[in-house]
């Protein structure tokens, strides 16, 4: 065993695939004064028993980058480390019960193609073809991911660690981590053979993060959404069948929820049941402080069903016995995504949690946190990883809840107007009471219960009836009733959870016009300010609202509240103040050609100060913040107020709004009317996949795309985000965002695409193309502004 050094460049702690992924990517980049601290052996924890799978099948972008840079690392590792790995690479086959599960496919399969991999629709007669041993009865179909295999896990994080060890980094075995302090810039790291300082450390210690996270709490860390669920799979005894027949393509059934692969000459199968069963939330189940190569009892019974489903897929799974079962910890996030990224509110401190398929994602995860330490960013758009998304919502109750859900509905299609039931009402708005008299129905953002849509007597408003691709829901006519009413008379939307930052202190100009792309707006006005990576790349939105010289107003996205924070402090010089106000805020958009009635008769103000305006307002005597703008593209406010006046303000608004028509609308409302507007959205259309010339921004280099807006052929289905733009047989570009505008009557797309690339088009939505024509403008409604500036 190797002796512990004084100190290192990185620590990573941890010793799973991940960790050792993790300290092989960082030698490969050339850092060599690194080091793995492992309290047992490297993969005692759930590496040791996972099943090793290896799909490249994804319905997120990054997550698909990731694991499809895994399968081609596993491909050469081997050799590259000189350390010999059970790779197979098999294929799979994925089959489909429906209509809708065809369609997802479709979908993912080019999202594939767009990354330069091939998957393929399959019809029954390719299914039989493939596995032969597999009955068709209720199919309509399936995809073909060729990439597809699994891997021996242990084999694999040796690789890593002798890579690892031959690009200069030490791995120590037996050395538990008791404590975290911090030493000036440094960190000390207090183990059970001793102290070592370094500058940057890595909690990527799988099932026991919390713990290593605990001691992070003095130094402004957080206890991580994050829980285990036991996920069983069985081995077959050995089958005379599959002796002498070539491997077994992986089976995978997301309808049934379950996956089916050979192991040598058996079989292995792994369901992902209803009714999981989380472990160690205390009371009488406690995680051991040592569970080193441990497994739960067996639980057969939970997933009796899943077994009969397999056996009348394919026979021959129940025609032998078992010979193993295997029960382990597996972790899960919220959202079914790991935590990879820098730590929430900790310096030089980054996790690689939470990953429920953690070998198949380990060399992307490896990568990602690499390239942050070496590069200062990572080579994708990582925030669908990244651990802040999660922010002070995200506490115990809520991982567990969310986290179940997951792995109870672990291959779910991602329709998006289903809103799934557990870890609501996390964060409500002082008006949501009233907003769900009138019917609303309310979706989460980043916690915060925000209406989408209201409903009328009649509507169905039960979430299954919103598990469909297709444009025209439940909600649709409400969303259609909502944007007439805006564009004719006037509606009122809560935006409570924006996130609200206030920057102040002499000097506070001056820096922060040197951290954005472009100028500050003068005193009383409002613009939009870009922040870059440090290799041109969007960072950050925020609109910036100046009320005096040095005291500004910035405002972002509701999920983006922890990674701006931290966007804004990583450089905030010493004697300015940046105050996070989110909390304490009520916000509310007033908007519609009859606005100015409206607010005329309940507010003390200047309704005749221009777009892009700020002044302090009154409200039953109370100050506030009131913004002339709309991100719908109407005339309108914001009232930006202490949501200890909220509630008071928005019923003598609706009351005094009456007579003018005023209506609440909801966020899907919204997003058809940006989207005629041509206004990007953090997230979809503004992300680290662009640079800041790509997204139009002036001033910041050239650009070889751009950001478009295209009329698209009705259909049934708005193309999901990512679907490729065709022309004249190639692939030009993607599409970032799509709704249907109530306003114009059209179907529209937001998209990125190459440059030279005008007129007409197709994108792929579903498999199905549909014709679209880019227009000569981003804004198809209202083009001149007249309506907003009126």
């Amino acid at each position: 065993m190797a002796d512990l050094p004084s100190s290192a460049r990185v620590v990573v702690i941890g010793g799973g695939a991940v960790g050792c992924s993790i300290l092989y990517h960082l030698t490969r980049a050339g850092w060599s004064d690194v080091v793995l601290l492992e309290k047992s052996e490297l993969t005692a924890g759930s590496t040791w028993h996972a099943a090793g799978n290896c799909p490249t099948f994804a319905g997120n972008w990054l997550i698909m980058q990731m694991q499809a840079y895994s399968i081609d690392l596993f491909s050469t590792l081997g050799d590259e480390v000189g350390y010999p790995i059970n790779y197979h690479q098999t294929g799979a086959v994925r089959i489909a019960h429906t209509d809708d599960r065809m369609r997802e496919f479709a979908h993912v399969a080019d999202m594939a193609r767009s990354q330069g991999r091939v998957m393929e629709m399959m019809g029954l007669d390719d299914l039989k073809s493939r596995v032969p041993q597999m009955e068709l009865h209720d199919l309509k179909g399936g995809l073909w991911d060729p990439l597809d295999g699994d891997i021996d896990p242990s084999q694999l994080t040796q690789a890593y660690a002798t890579g690892a060890r031959k690009g200069g980094a030490r791995i120590i075995r037996g050395c538990p981590v008791t404590g975290i302090d911090r030493n000036g810039e440094d960190w000390v790291i207090r183990s059970g053979l001793g102290d070592i300082g370094c500058r940057i450390v890595i909690n990527a210690t799988g099932y026991y993060a919390p713990d290593v996270a605990a001691m992070f709490l003095p130094h402004g860390g957080r206890m991580p959404p994050q829980i285990v669920m036991a996920h069983q799979y069985l081995v077959t005894e050995e089958i005379p069948d599959l002796q002498d027949a070539p491997g077994l393509p992986m089976i995978r059934d997301p309808d049934s929820s379950y996956y089916l692969r050979q192991e040598k000459h058996g079989l292995l199968l792994g369901p992902y049941e209803n009714g999981g069963r989380i472990h160690w939330q205390g009371g009488d189940d406690i995680r051991p402080d040592d569970f080193s190569f441990q497994l739960f009892p067996d639980d057969l019974g939970r997933i009796e069903s899943y077994i009969e489903d397999a056996c009348e897929r394919v026979p021959l799974l129940g025609s032998v016995g078992l010979q193993r079962v295997i029960n382990g910890p597996i972790p899960y996030a919220p959202d079914g995504l790991p935590l990879v990224g820098p730590m929430p509110g900790v310096p030089n401190a980054f996790e690689a949690m939470a990953f429920t398929f953690g070998i198949v994602q380990s060399g992307g995860a490896g990568k990602i946190i690499a390239d942050y330490i070496t590069e200062g960013e990572p080579e994708w758009d990582a925030w669908s990883v990244d651990p802040r998304r999660f922010t002070g919502f995200a506490d115990a109750p809520y991982a567990a809840a969310k986290g179940k859900e997951i792995y109870d509905h672990e291959y779910a299609m991602g329709f998006p107007h289903l809103q799934w039931p557990e870890g609501r009402n996390k964060r409500l708005s002082a008006i949501q009471p009233r907003l769900a008299e009138q019917g609303a129905v309310f979706g989460p953002f980043a916690g915060w219960e925000r209406p989408v849509w209201f409903s009328e007597p009649g509507d169905n408003t039960d979430p299954q009836a919103c598990a469909t691709w297709d444009r025209e829901g439940p909600w649709f006519n409400a969303v259609a009733r909502e944007c007439t009413n805006t564009r004719d008379a006037a509606g009122l939307l809560d935006l409570t959870g924006l996130t609200h930052y206030h920057l102040s202190g002499e000097g506070a100009a001056t820096w922060l016009e040197s951290r954005i792309a472009g100028g500050l707006p003068k005193p009383g006005r409002i613009r939009l300010g870009y922040f870059s990576s440090p290799k041109g790349r969007f960072a950050a939105e925020m609109t910036i609202t100046r009320r005096a010289e040095d005291d500004f107003i910035l405002m972002t996205a509701a999920i983006a509240e922890w990674k701006d924070l931290a966007l804004l402090r990583n450089t905030l010089p010493a004697g300015l103040s940046l105050e996070n106000t989110t909390r304490d805020m009520g916000v509310m958009l007033v908007t519609g050609p009859k606005a100015r009635q409206v607010l005329e008769g309940v507010i003390e103000a200047d309704l005749t100060k221009g777009w892009l305006t700020h002044q302090t307002a009154r409200v039953n005597g109370q100050p506030f913040d009131l913004l002339r703008l709309s991100f719908v593209g109407e005339l309108g406010w914001e009232l930006h107020m202490p949501a200890a006046i909220a509630a008071d303000a928005f019923d003598r608004l609706m009351h005094a709004g009456a007579p003018h028509g005023l209506k609440p609308f909801g966020m899907y409302a919204m997003e058809s009317m940006r989207i005629e507007k041509g206004y990007l959205h953090w997230g979809n259309d503004l992300n680290a996949d662009y640079t800041l010339a790509e997204l139009g921004v002036p001033n910041t280099g050239p650009a070889s795309r751009r950001m478009v807006s295209m009329i698209v052929e009705p259909g049934r289905r708005d193309a999901p985000g990512l679907s490729s733009i065709w022309q004249d047989g190639a692939r030009v570009g993607l599409v970032s965002s799509a709704a249907f505008g109530h306003r114009t009557g059209q179907a529209i797309a937001l998209g990125m695409v190459e440059n030279g690339v005008e007129g007409a088009v197709e994108i792929d939505v579903f498999g199905d193309r549909l014709k679209a024509v880019i227009q000569p403008s981003m804004t198809l409604y209202d083009p001149a502004n007249d309506r907003i500036k009126a």
